[in-house]
């Protein structure tokens, strides 16, 4: 219902649109996942993070962006690209955090106390590396070009924010997860390097598929598309050593709560990596371009996959970083449940909605006669997003009380003396 409100601005489906997307990418996923790397890193480099300052430095200014972020998308101040509406002062504000934590998490590399450098630190500083750059190309105030350029670019970025930065980074939070909730070594290193130098190789192309219906260049869009069929090779090395690694451990996910979201988050990888090659194919994109089919896969990523891993990594790194307890194991399974089932229902109500549009399109219906077919799933799409939505707010809770409920310390009952007689 983008008319159920009138006469406020702010509150147009259009402005809550930009906010959310920013909200998601930069506030909640980018911000966890720099959170859950100042845990890792010194972790796996067995030193203490390099400057405890800049973190905080890096947390603040990060806040006050997202501050500023809320005040100027919800009032329509926009730079008009898809995943890049911030402002220039915003983008400043951006970069100068991306900055601090690549320099904050490669000294504490540099100066790390093991000599090898485990996989999860390969795809972090090939992260850090990456997105920076992939940011300032992909943001007009820095990169301003005119027609179909601005596309180009714009879509460059777009897809390389998904590819090199949600993937690597969620990916090294698989690897450094999944050992340690299941006491199994890594199945192979080999395999695990062959997967970062796949995606390094072959995701930067990829996003121009997005535009293949558009008069860009035909070389460009063969290379895309060319690109991202073989990104199967990147993502099926990591899903092996993922289920290799998980191999006499499945039965771990019924009673351990943060390997069952990051195994979740495993299948649904999969599920959005042969998905996003063959919808990337000129006759398959053509059929399901500009369909509610492309917003259930772009939400299969970021919720279903990265996600869900980053909500791995909460709940396991929380009780080390605090030495508390999770307050409820309750909370935990109602959050899960909520979320799981609540993505579940969002998934298929959008993919069918998307085949029913594609449908239309393609048999010459009319638009006004087979958006009514729609109703119903965007209403179950809506009942979706309010079991997601509450599942974080049991999150949140769950977090809070962890953090500030005091800790009941139980004094030792002292034995009775035994008296001789």
């Amino acid at each position: 219902m983008p008319d159920l409100v009138h006469n406020v601005p702010q509150l147009a489906m259009p402005h809550l649109r930009m906010f959310h997307v920013n909200a998601v990418a930069i506030g909640w996923l980018s911000m966890g996942y720099v959170g859950a790397m100042f845990h890792m890193v010194p972790t796996l480099c067995k030193t203490k993070l390099w400057s405890e300052s800049l973190g905080n430095f890096t947390m603040w200014a990060w806040n006050v962006m997202m501050v500023g972020a809320f005040c100027t998308l919800i009032n329509g101040n926009t730079e008009g690209r898809e995943y890049a509406e911030l402002g220039a002062v915003l983008d400043v504000i951006v970069m100068i955090g991306l900055i601090a934590v690549a320099w904050n998490l490669y000294m504490t590399i540099v100066n790390r106390r093991v000599k090898k450098l485990y996989v999860s630190l390969w795809y972090f500083l090939g992260s850090l590396f990456w997105f920076p750059l992939v940011y300032i190309i992909g943001q007009r105030t820095f990169v301003a070009l005119p027609g179909l350029n601005d596309a180009i670019i714009g879509w460059f970025y777009g897809h390389n924010i998904l590819g090199m930065w949600f993937t690597t980074v969620g990916v090294g939070m698989m690897y450094f997860l999944l050992p340690r909730l299941t006491g199994a070594p890594l199945y192979s290193h080999g395999l695990s390097m062959l997967g970062f130098w796949g995606i390094a190789l072959f995701y930067a192309p990829t996003g121009t598929h997005h535009i293949t219906q558009s008069p860009v260049p035909e070389w460009l869009k063969a290379i895309a598309i060319i690109s991202s069929i073989f990104l199967l090779v990147p993502v099926f090395t990591v899903l092996t050593n993922f289920f290799m690694t998980m191999k006499g451990k499945w039965g771990m996910v019924v009673t351990d709560l943060p390997l069952r979201f990051a195994v979740t988050s495993s299948m649904f990888y999969l599920v959005t990596c042969v998905q996003g090659p063959f919808q990337a194919t000129r006759w398959i994109n053509w059929y399901l371009h500009f369909t509610q089919w492309v917003v259930g896969h772009a939400h299969l990523a970021l919720l279903g996959t990265f996600s869900f891993i980053l909500t791995s990594a909460f709940y396991y790194c929380m009780p080390r970083l605090t030495g508390r307890p999770w307050h409820s194991q309750g909370l935990i399974r109602a959050h899960y449940w909520l979320k799981f089932l609540g993505f579940l229902l969002m998934m298929t109500s959008l993919t069918i909605a998307g085949l029913v549009q594609s449908a239309g399109w393609h048999h010459g219906v009319p638009v006004d006669q087979w958006v009514i077919e729609l109703v119903p799933y965007w209403f179950f799409r809506a009942i979706s997003g309010i079991m997601i939505v509450t599942g974080q707010f049991i999150f949140a809770y769950n977090v809070y009380k962890s953090l500030y409920t005091p800790v009941v310390v139980v004094a030792p009952v002292a034995k009775p003396r035994e008296v001789k007689v």
